[in-house]
């Protein structure tokens, strides 16, 4: 993996206000953790920050700070919910050769067997390997999967240098026999067989209510005498 070099900034100010100053700036707001070390504060280049990220989210940052170069991975990423901007970075401070841990995406290749429907269970795959050379993403060939077909973590094969942290056992893929149209509609039949006796205690309710007003009606006589 290459590093992504990119200045780092020092932020002196904190707080709600500041960080929206730093967001219309066209910046992020960035917090380096790690060795032991007191948090350090930064405002990255948005733009910048974003493309690093966009393809990689275990991208190597390069930080160029006024201390000299800084070897960091993104350890949070917090983004705008409806416009996906970056909002907030927590940056965790590495060194070359260090080993992490890290989560990998994985990507399925290939087709299933006919017939047959792909339950992806996990989307990533934990992994220890150096802080300068992680890798990117895993492909999991699906290539011919059958019904009860079931692919494992430790079936993933790692570049060298990296060794699997998960479960070998963890299932990551499993194949799973599609419905036919008859169990479909069975299921259809069964469901609504189940909201039925629940609908008619909702409209119970109702037609007593509706009744009400007459013997109320009917009594009041009565109580007048």
């Amino acid at each position: 993996m290459s590093e992504v070099r990119i200045v780092a900034e020092a932020r002196t100010e904190f707080g709600k206000g500041p960080a929206r100053r730093t967001r219309r700036a066209g910046k992020v707001p960035a917090v380096l953790y790690g060795h032991g070390d007191k948090p350090r504060h930064f405002a990255l280049p948005g733009h910048e920050l974003m493309l690093a990220l966009k393809h990689d989210s275990n991208a190597l940052l390069a930080l160029q700070t006024e201390d000299g170069e800084q070897l960091a991975l993104p350890k949070v990423v917090v983004r705008d919910p409806i416009r996906r901007t970056l909002e907030h970075v927590d940056l965790v401070a590495v060194r070359r050769g260090e080993k992490v841990t890290v989560d990998v995406p994985l990507t399925l290749v290939g087709s299933a067997a006919p017939d047959v429907l792909v339950d992806q269970q996990r989307s990533t795959l934990s992994v220890e390997a150096e802080a300068t050379h992680l890798p990117t993403g895993f492909e999991v060939s699906i290539e011919g999967l059958k019904v009860g077909g079931t692919i494992h973590a430790s079936d993933v094969k790692l570049p060298a240098g990296a060794t699997l942290v998960d479960d070998p056992e963890t299932v990551l893929v499993q194949g799973l026999g599609a419905p036919t149209a008859e169990a479909l509609e069975a299921e259809l039949d069964a469901a609504a067989a189940e909201l039925a006796p629940a609908e008619a205690a909702e409209e119970a309710p109702a037609e007593e209510t509706a009744e009400a007003p007459e013997a109320a009606a009917d009594e009041a006589p009565a109580s007048e005498e």
